[in-house]
């Protein structure tokens, strides 16, 4: 069998290995799911919850392992990481808290008939999950996709397959056999598995592979629910905060070396409050420590492997060479390492503007008014998230005129309550998330009776 190693970016150590799942024993696995879903599916909705909550103890009682994993596997400091990897438990019963009601069926009567709404698992789920957030996003698709009543295939990424498998393995452990499997691999496993006899395909990932896996499902019209890329921008407006404006831009760009679907990567400065912002903007920058994710301290990891980095250090070169200029740039750079960089002058007739960099590159760009900041906000096929940076009204007038999925007024993206994950334009295809997102995961089935 081929084994797949895990190489932790900040060392260029092997964290451990994997069995690659070869492509030919792909049908016996979602053949398997399908036999599981049959049974799965036809116990009450309120047995499949609570055989679920019993994976919180096991969450608990791995967090401290689990994120440790992730951090070895992918660069992100632990302090995040281990966020990340405790908040689980938590989050699952709470989630399957509002899963009772999400999948919980709509009852109409008049004197002539009653109708129920039933939600059904669809069959067999794939969740194709990223490496960034390598407990979180399998959470997200694994966790609503078994509630309605699915059996799932879980393909982790393959730069991240021992969290992925760590986090599945707290699962698998209460649930019955093969309801939940996984396949580990490359591209070839993921495509042998959107071709696969499944009926609903979650994938979180690049647009480029969104575009893939849709023209893939067509044929057989599969379900499918993605959560694709962004370029999200920043616009701050001459009456900001600009301390506030200032330390949120940095924390965003930066956060998991630039590793976020909804990092920021566009910031739309007025005129007025341009230099003021930048010279801010890099003294936050200047103070975050650069290293190891294992050491105490570090604010900004590594890439999670080298072909990361060059892309990122290819956009940022590419841009000086068109006439961007660099307000700063840290100093570590070696191995798999990029510093937080702060571009100004940067345009967009230059392709770091408009391309995804998913690395810590801030980009500055001045606009003379708040109509200029929303047009150049709104030029780009993405629209996953966004923020405003300004007095309160006017903010939230100019929020409302960004095409985003998720907009923040003086804070980042994070909502109250439970709400969507959901992206405008080609930052996503469905939802997911809250209660219209877990809704996504279920067939809708209406039964009318005669009285």
């Amino acid at each position: 069998m081929t084994q797949m190693q895990s190489i932790d970016p900040a060392t260029g150590d092997v964290v451990g290995t994997v069995t690659v799942t070869p492509t030919d024993a792909i049908p016996a696995v979602v053949t398997r799911a399908r036999a599981a879903h049959v049974a799965w599916n036809a116990r009450p909705l309120t047995e499949r919850l609570a055989l679920m909550r019993k994976a919180s103890a096991l969450f608990a009682e791995r967090a401290a392992d689990i994120g440790l994993l992730g951090t070895r596997e992918m660069g992100k400091p632990l302090r995040e990481m281990a966020g990340e990897a405790s908040g689980i438990a938590e989050l699952l019963l709470s989630d399957l808290d509002e899963m009772a009601t999400a999948f919980a069926d709509d009852v109409q009567v008049n004197e002539r008939a009653r109708t129920t709404v039933h939600r059904d698992g669809f069959g067999v789920a794939l969740c194709i999950a990223p490496w960034n957030f390598p407990v979180l996003m399998p959470h997200t698709q694994i966790i609503p996709a078994l509630a309605a009543g699915n059996a799932v295939v879980f393909k982790p990424s393959e730069r991240s397959p021992l969290t992925g498998a760590a986090y599945a393995q707290c699962l698998i452990d209460v649930l019955p056999p093969d309801v939940l499997q996984v396949v580990h691999g490359d591209g070839e496993q993921g495509r042998a598995l959107v071709t696969s006899d499944v009926d609903l395909i979650v994938f979180t990932g690049s647009r480029a592979a969104g575009v893939h896996i849709l023209e893939a499902a067509s044929g057989s019209l599969k379900r499918v629910i993605l959560e694709l890329g962004g370029k999200d921008p920043l616009v701050v407006l001459d009456d900001a905060d600009l301390d506030a404006a200032a330390t949120f831009a940095a924390r965003n760009s930066f956060r998991n070396a630039g590793q976020v679907c909804v990092s920021t990567e566009r910031i739309y400065v007025q005129d007025g409050v341009h230099d003021a912002f930048v010279d801010r903007l890099v003294a936050v920058t200047r103070d975050m420590t650069v290293g190891d994710g294992k050491v105490e301290g570090t604010r900004v990891g590594p890439m999670v492997d080298g072909r990361q980095k060059a892309h990122v250090t290819a956009q940022v070169d590419q841009a000086v060479q068109l006439g961007a200029t660099v307000a700063y740039r840290g100093d570590k750079n070696d191995g798999n390492y990029v510093s937080p960089v702060v571009l100004t002058n940067v345009s967009h007739a230059m392709p770091i503007a408009m391309d995804e960099t998913f690395g810590p590159v801030a980009c500055v760009i001045r606009v003379d008014d708040d109509a200029q900041a929303v047009a150049l906000a709104n030029d780009t096929p993405y629209g996953l998230g966004a923020v405003v940076f300004g007095g309160a009204d006017r903010a939230r007038g100019v929020a409302r005129q960004l095409t985003a999925g998720m907009i923040g007024v003086n804070q980042g993206i994070g909502s109250v309550g439970s709400t969507p994950w959901v992206g405008a334009r080609q930052s996503g295809h469905g939802f997911h998330s809250g209660m219209e997102g877990h809704r996504q995961f279920a067939q809708v089935r209406v039964l009318t009776e005669r009285l």
